[in-house]
């Protein structure tokens, strides 16, 4: 099947096999936060803090810039994207200040710190990856959308 369908006619195999993976990504772009929130708030954070900033931050940004894009958008016009970025961007500090205990202050080195660590991350597992498998072949997302 070389349709967008058949993308998504998945099995029971298939499909745990995506909820395991979306789970292991979870956890790993958790260790970032957990590591800034282990930095900022002095050690008195756990895993599951971290991965619940992680699952509840970016839902209330989306919500936030969704609400805020469309209300602004009919007062504003198109500037409002730029307001409404940085009203949910707020929105997810105050999920961070809220989850680890911290000041807006620490939740804003919370964010920043964990940008940080989680692009080392990235670019560290690539460096690996890449010398470690240098035949190593990613498929093509775009064939897949190809009819």
């Amino acid at each position: 099947m070389n349709t967008l369908a058949g993308m998504f006619a998945l099995g029971l195999t298939e499909f745990a096999s995506i909820l395991v993976g979306l789970l292991i990504l979870w956890l790993i772009i958790s260790i970032p936060v957990y590591v800034s929130g282990w930095v900022v708030t002095g050690g008195n954070t756990s895993i599951g803090r971290a991965m619940l900033a992680t699952l509840l931050g970016p839902i209330v940004y989306f919500v936030v810039l969704l609400i805020t894009g469309v209300a602004l958008g009919a007062f504003i016009g198109g500037s409002a994207f730029v307001i409404a970025i940085a009203i949910a961007f707020i929105a997810l500090l105050s999920v961070y200040k809220s989850i680890f205990r911290t000041g807006w202050l620490g939740a804003f080195a919370i964010a920043v710190v964990s940008i940080i660590i989680f692009t080392i991350l990235v670019l560290f597992m690539g460096f690996f990856i890449s010398t470690t498998f240098p035949g190593i072949a990613f498929p093509d997302p775009v064939q897949y959308m190809q009819a």
